[in-house]
């Protein structure tokens, strides 16, 4: 198996920004100098006793780190850096999203979102200190994911649950419960503004993006897929920004197995089959802004369609799904 040692330099510095360890702890621990081990994260060849060694300190399997097989994710932070990474490449990008995602927020949710991360870590939280400063990290990978989102425009193409739409603006962007009523107002105003945000682009998409609007079920981990020049990427994850977030338990996945991606490809095709796509898609968010819930009929909903855009055929997504 012939290995990409610059992918395994990208994991590499992933896990250890997840690890909570610095790179001069690191390069003391395995006795080199902080610039070897930074060149090892460039790519530069590493020796494998190298390699177990920083396996075992960063607490990763080795397979993991070689990207063999599938990689497991356990930190919010080693996730996101790993899909700044995986989206430096990529050219086009599907997603199965709750009432949020992330690439096409608008900069007032950016701004709040540190303060909600924060007020999600209570004092109940196992290894508290940890947590907390794991979020500046969070928020420095994902001003740099949104430059590169607005420096490269791949192509997206955006599920959206209605059902989670419709939570978010009754629970509002918030961290935890138990927030002051007035604090809690001015949240539900912000996940307002944001689903009008998204109406907006539903709207009247950004040139690459397509959104579709699903009003039944959908399943409750998010995925996406990532095409590059050379190969696809599929990412699981329980990790998830926005209302009631989700930064601190669970393990993402990362893999580029055929049968996964091909199920997973199949599902998001029969997905955006039955979603609702353009101004069927905004008034069935301009309903759920009017507290009218979600379209009970979909047929009635399909009768008012549009004709389909430029590179899709009716009920079958577009072509970055083909």
């Amino acid at each position: 198996m012939a290995f990409r040692y610059d992918e395994i330099g990208n994991r590499l510095k992933a896990y250890r920004l997840g690890s909570g360890l610095s790179a001069d702890e690191i390069a003391k621990q395995l006795g080199i100098s902080r610039t070897a081990l930074y060149r090892f994260e460039k790519g530069e060849l590493a020796k494998i006793e190298t390699l177990e060694r920083l396996a075992e300190l960063l607490g990763v399997s080795i397979p993991s780190l070689l990207g063999v097989g599938i990689e497991y994710i356990p930190s919010a932070v080693t996730y996101f850096e790993r899909m700044r990474q995986i989206e430096e490449t990529s050219e086009h990008i599907m997603v199965l999203s709750g009432p949020i995602s992330f690439l096409l927020a608008s900069d007032h949710f950016d701004t709040t979102l540190e303060e909600v991360l924060t007020e999600n870590v209570t004092k109940n939280v196992a290894n508290r200190a940890k947590a907390l400063s794991d979020i500046p990290k969070i928020m420095a990978i994902l001003r740099e994911r949104k430059e590169i989102y607005r420096r490269r425009r791949p192509t997206i193409v955006n599920l959206m649950s209605a059902l989670e739409i419709e939570r978010f603006l009754h629970h509002g962007l918030i961290g935890r419960d138990g927030l002051p009523q007035d604090l809690l107002v001015k949240r539900k105003a912000l996940a307002r503004a944001e689903i009008e945000h998204f109406m907006t682009l539903v709207e009247d998409p950004p040139m690459g993006v397509q959104i579709g609007i699903v009003t039944d079920t959908l399943p409750h981990t998010g995925f996406q897929i990532f095409r590059q020049p050379d190969r696809n990427i599929l990412v699981l994850s329980p990790f998830r920004l926005g209302g009631e977030p989700n930064v601190r338990v669970g393990v993402a996945m990362i893999t580029s197995a055929p049968d996964a991606l091909a199920f997973h490809e199949n599902a998001i095709k029969e997905m955006w089959g039955r979603s609702l796509k353009g101004q069927a898609a905004a008034d069935c968010v301009r309903r759920l802004l009017a507290g009218e819930g979600r379209p009970i009929d979909q047929d009635d909903v399909d009768e008012a369609e549009p004709a389909p855009a430029p590179g899709t055929t009716r009920g079958k997504p577009p072509n970055a799904l083909m």
